[in-house]
């Protein structure tokens, strides 16, 4: 998965194709884009009942457009992946709630995990 795990590791926002296109932050942790969304994180109606949705990466150097993809759309069970909350976590900046962001996303949050196909 070359250029998309290199575009997901270098810009840390991407577009998603919901309700319409829809700018996001994420990390990319072990073969996967996550991000979260819903309870005063951005929000990305529909995604988490998604089975699937088109991903847009930016170039970092230029901000045009890298790649286009699909990718499955899975709801993480946060205690069961602690690696990549705390990932994810880690790449959040201003957090209102800092020490108690993960908590926060425990209750009132939902980690997606996006699996990328390769670009036809």
């Amino acid at each position: 998965m070359g250029v998309i795990e290199e575009g997901a590791k270098k810009s840390s926002v991407l577009w998603l194709s919901l309700d319409r296109p829809r700018l996001a932050w994420h990390t990319w942790h072990d073969g996967a884009i996550y991000l979260v969304t819903g309870g005063g994180e951005q929000p990305l109606p529909g995604l988490a009942e998604a089975g699937e949705v088109r991903v847009t990466l930016r170039s970092k150097d230029n901000g045009g457009r890298l790649v286009a993809f699909e990718a499955s759309v899975e709801v993480v069970d946060q205690a069961k992946a602690p690696d990549a909350v705390a990932a994810l976590a880690k790449e959040r900046l201003n957090a209102p709630d800092g020490t108690r962001l993960l908590e926060r996303w425990a209750v009132a949050s939902k980690v997606i995990r996006l699996v990328p196909r390769e670009p036809a």
